[in-house]
Formats: structure tokens, C-alpha cells, sequence
């Protein structure tokens, strides 16, 4: 709360008690909100907006990105199986066009070309001849084959009509996983037989064991029916079927993205192996493709928020400031306004004071001729000159017309002095004229005032109207401050040869600390409740300022204060 209320502005908690029903145009606080809300909008609103669009397009740049890299992955590796498969299709299409019928029946000359076969792709385990009838005539190979009917296997129909057939990964008789590819081979009778391939699936798994996948992916081939053909890293074993949807058919290579239980969030790639039951599938976790974004995306943020707080402090300063400056122009013309507004009121004082002087003399004069003639004939006359009590009367009226001639004198003296004259001037005789006008309050309420003007103290020049006006507010802020039977102290002392200090000290509420350094600002008054402007010290400041000297102020709460006026002796020019 401390540090707040240092922190908060001049103008906070401003209110111009003059300003009537215009109050609206100087509620500086809402002129500072506006403009910083006004100035912040208009800076934040095209950082934020060109930060979004850049945040957009890049995060859509990177995303089209790994689509693009995952579908040119899937096309590429698609290449590779589809030449693995053709390679060998090839090879038994050339051995059927390369041999006759009844060689390839003989064992020998079949287990010859299963070694060339070996040698030149690898990846062959076993051939073998079937006839028309679906019956291996002919085996070469590590089981023993011969004889076996495949007339009721699916994959031998499908040869017998299209011709080639690559088949799922299937257990077979051998109870192992394994590929099979058969070739039909038309005879000049009409008749037909197939040339039968088991591929080695541990090569065909090599295809995509050694493919490098970014992104923590997978790369594995299923069948239609969505049974792994290759194993997998993250969905199962040979033979299992994936947790994953199988993809609809195209005819080209798809990429799409897709949820996966966990809050995984998938990049899924794939192609049909045309003529073959397999569909390659390469998945990606897009997190993890997206983590050189996450740091991109972490830098424009930061980049955001340190513009966002550099221009937010920035606006808060300036606006800050330059209400504070509006605050203060304001304060020093409405200062300007009120010393012309107290200098004339003063004026009209002097004026009236004046006159009502001079109106007060004449009857006074005449007064005080036919109280004394009374009193010389009083005198001369024996029945009078012993009545003690009727000259006591006459001597009363006398002191009273006496009196009422010094408060006009003292009247006519402040109104003289209210033009700007520069006169040499006694410093007791002015504290004592102030005091004259203050000594009925000073004696109804008790309040004890001791003056001390040493005689080392010589006469000086100054203006002795503004001296009035200085003396004056101190001595009226000293009475606010102390209570009924208080005690006020002016003690004066000359300070090295051309100054004079004098002291107004009183035993009143006090200053607290805080409010020290800003008694002689404008319009700051602690009695603004009781009908204080807090233009009195400020004023004060400014006639001393005029005048060459200084003010300064000591107080304690609850002890009271001193405000100390240093007087030049001899005025420059600059104040004349």
C-alpha cells in the first residue's frame, strides 16, 4: 500500500472544488484513462492482429509441411515395396518363359534355379510346379511339399484367372509367416500351370525395419481386412489387427490426420500396393513433428507479451506525465487567477479601509476638540475639578478617542502600503502592524504571542505590503493550528551580513511528515473540509520569492511547527 501511494500520480485523487458544473472537464484521472486506453488500443490492436496472422500462417506452414514430408515418405517407401514385389514377379515370369514345362518339373533343374534365384534377389525360400488341378508336382524347397492339393486356396483361383497373385502373410502348412507369389504360364494344349514363390519375410520386413521415421513414427504394411503384414512398433505383432481404422481406398498417396485414444494426435500416410493385397502405412505423431514449431510458436508468443508490456509502460509513462504537465498548467493558471483575484481584493480593502479611515478621522477630530474643552472647563470650574468620577469619565473618553485614532492610523498605514513600494523598514514595526490586527482573537482565545526582534536587526529594504501579506498568512495559519490558549513565538536573527531569519513558531497540531514537501504547493490544504483553498502558503511562497528570500518549515505532530522567512537586507534589482 506503501509503494502504491508513492506511485500514484499528482492528479489521482484531484478534485477542483471550483469548477462547478463543469467538473467533467477536469477529472484528470478520466482524461488519463482514456488516453492510455485510447493510445493502448491503437498500438496493441496491430501488434496483436499481424502477431495472430504470423502465428497462423506459420503453424499452418509447418503443418502443410509435415503432411507434405509424410506424404513424399509414404510415396517413396511405396516405390521401394512395389519394386521388391515386382522385381520378384519378374523373376519368375522370365524363369516360366525361360523353361519349358518338363524341365521345371524336374527337382533338379527347379532347385537350380531356387539357388540362382537366391544368389541374384534373395529373399526366396521355396518353389514349387502346380498343375491345372491345383496339385504341387514339383517342390524345391526346405519341406516336403510335393503332392499338396490347392485347388480349394483362394490365392490359386485368383491366378488361375488374372495370372499373378501376391498373397497375404499367411501361415500356410508350414506354420510360419510367410508371402507366397505365383505366376500362371498358359500351355500350347490350353491347359496351364503355376509357378509358386515363398518370399522370406523377414527380408520383405527389412524394407521397412531400416526406414528412418521422424516424428516417433511407424512404418508397417497391412491387408485390407487391417491385419498387420510387417511388425509393428506401437500396434501389435505379424498377424494382429491394428487399433487403427483401415484407410479407404485411393489410388494414390493420402495423407490425413486422425485422434488416437491417449490424446494422441496422429499424421497418418498411406498407399495401396497396386495388384497386391497390401496397403503401406507410415504414422506419425504430429507432437512431436510440431515440437520445432512449439519453439517457434513459445518465441513469437514472448516476442508479443515483452512489445505488449514495453508499449503498456511506455503509454502509462507518457500519459502519465503529460497529465501530470496539464495538471500543473492548470493549477498555475487558476494560481494566476486567484493572486490577481487576492491582489485586487486586497486593493478594494486598502480602498475601503481608506476611506472609512479618513471617514472615521474627521468625526474622531471633532470628538476629541469637545471632549478636551469639556475637560478645560471642567478644569476652571470648582464645582466640577473635584468630581474625580466625571474626569475619569472625561480621560475614558479621551483614551477611547485615542485608540480608534491608532486602528485608523494602522488602517490608513496597511492601505498605503498595499502598492508595490520599496522602502527601507523597520522589521518590529511590521510584525507588530500584523499583529495589531490579529490581537482581539489573539485575546479571546487566549493565545499567548511573545515577539523577539533583537536590536542588531537594522532597518532593510523590502516591500513593505508584501511583508504585511507574508507576516500576516503565517501568523492567521499559526492561530488555525494552535488550540485556545495556545502559544505562538516570532523570534528574529540577522544571518551572516545580508540576511535576516524570522521564526513563527507555534505549539499547534502539526505537520505529519508526508505532507511536508507539499505545504507550499497549490490548492494542497489539510482543512479543505473547513473551507481551506490551500492557496495561502503558496501564495506566501511566491511573495517571498519575489521578494529575493526563502521559507522553509520544521513541524512534528502533535508538538507543532516553525516556518522560518529569510529576508534579503538589501533587495536586487531584478526584485525591484
Amino acid at each position: 500500500m506503501v509503494m502504491l501511494e508513492k506511485l500514484k500520480p499528482k492528479f489521482w485523487d484531484y478534485q477542483d472544488v471550483a469548477a462547478g458544473p463543469y467538473k467533467h472537464l477536469f477529472n484528470f484521472r478520466r482524461i488519463w484513462e482514456l488516453a492510455v486506453m485510447l493510445v493502448s488500443l491503437v498500438a496493441l490492436i496491430p501488434l496483436v492482429s499481424i502477431t495472430l496472422i504470423d502465428y497462423g500462417v506459420t503453424q499452418h506452414s509447418v503443418e502443410s509441411e509435415v503432411l507434405l514430408r509424410t506424404a513424399r515418405l509414404v510415396s517413396n517407401t511405396w516405390r521401394t515395396v512395389s519394386f521388391f514385389l515386382a522385381q520378384r514377379i519378374s523373376a519368375l515370369d522370365f524363369v516360366v518363359r525361360d523353361n519349358s514345362y518338363a524341365s521345371l518339373r524336374d527337382p533338379e533343374r527347379l532347385s537350380g534355379i531356387l539357388e540362382n534365384l537366391k544368389q541374384g534377389f534373395g529373399g526366396f525360400v521355396d518353389l514349387g510346379v502346380i498343375d491345372s488341378t491345383g496339385r504341387q508336382i514339383t517342390y524345391a524347397g526346405p519341406y516336403k511339399l510335393e503332392g499338396i492339393d490347392y485347388h480349394d486356396q483362394g490365392w490359386f483361383k485368383e491366378v488361375a484367372d488374372k495370372g499373378v497373385n501376391v498373397s497375404d502373410v499367411f501361415m500356410g502348412f508350414r506354420r510360419t509367416p510367410h508371402i507366397v507369389i505365383a505366376v500362371r504360364h498358359q500351355l500350347p494344349n490350353g491347359s496351364f500351370y503355376i509357378l509358386r514363390a515363398t518370399i522370406d519375410t523377414d527380408r520383405f520386413n527389412e524394407l521397412l525395419a531400416d526406414l528412418e521415421v521422424s516424428g516417433q513414427g511407424d512404418s508397417f504394411l497391412i491387408n485390407k481386412e487391417g491385419i498387420l503384414q510387417t511388425p509393428s512398433r506401437d500396434y501389435g505383432k505379424v498377424l494382429d489387427k491394428i487399433p487403427l481404422p483401415v484407410p479407404d481406398f485411393s489410388p494414390k498417396t493420402r495423407v490425413y490426420e486422425e485422434e488416437y485414444p491417449g490424446d494422441k494426435h496422429l499424421v497418418i500416410g498411406y498407399a495401396y500396393i497396386h495388384d497386391t493385397p497390401f496397403i503401406l502405412m507410415i504414422v506419425k505423431q504430429k507432437d512431436e513433428l510440431m515440437k520445432p514449431w512449439q519453439k517457434t510458436r513459445i518465441q513469437l508468443i514472448g516476442f508479443l507479451v515483452a512489445s505488449m508490456i514495453i508499449i503498456v509502460v511506455v503509454v502509462l509513462s507518457v500519459a502519465t506525465y503529460l497529465v501530470n504537465r496539464i495538471l500543473i498548467a492548470d493549477q498555475k493558471r487558476i494560481m494566476t487567477l486567484h493572486e490577481v483575484e487576492y491582489s485586487n481584493k486586497m486593493a478594494s480593502i486598502g480602498r475601503l479601509a481608506a476611506g472609512v479611515a479618513h471617514e472615521i478621522n474627521n468625526p474622531l477630530a471633532i470628538i476629541n476638540e469637545k471632549i478636551g474643552l469639556i475637560k478645560d472647563i471642567f478644569t476652571i470650574k470648582d464645582e466640577f475639578k473635584g468630581n474625580r468620577k466625571l474626569m475619569d469619565l472625561i480621560d475614558s473618553a479621551l483614551s477611547s478617542v485615542d485608540r480608534c485614532g491608532a486602528i485608523t492610523k494602522r488602517l490608513l498605514n496597511f492601505a498605503r502600503h498595499l502598492d508595490v513600494k520599496i522602502q527601507t523598514v523597520n522589521l518590529e514595526e511590521v510584525i507588530s502592524d500584523v499583529l495589531g490586527f490579529l490581537s482581539k482573537e489573539a485575546e479571546y482565545r487566549s493565545i499567548v504571542v511573545s515577539v523577539n526582534v533583537p536590536g542588531d536587526i537594522p532597518r532593510f529594504e523590502s516591500d513593505r505590503g508584501k511583508l504585511q501579506q507574508i507576516f500576516l498568512n503565517i501568523v492567521n495559519n499559526a492561530f488555525a493550528a494552535v488550540k485556545d490558549g495556545g502559544k505562538l513565538d516570532i523570534s528574529a536573527k540577522r544571518e551572516g551580513t545580508n540576511l535576516i531569519s524570522v521564526t513563527f513558531t507555534d505549539d499547534g497540531c502539526g505537520i505529519p511528515a508526508s505532507d511536508l514537501e507539499r505545504v507550499f504547493e497549490p490548492f494542497f490544504s489539510t482543512k479543505t473540509q473547513q473551507g481551506g483553498t490551500g492557496l495561502g502558503l503558496s501564495i506566501t511562497y511566491g511573495l517571498i520569492q519575489e521578494l529575493g528570500g526563502n521559507i522553509g518549515v520544521q513541524s512534528e505532530v502533535g508538538k507543532g511547527s516553525s516556518f522560518i522567512v529569510t529576508i534579503p537586507l538589501k533587495m536586487g534589482k531584478k526584485e525591484k
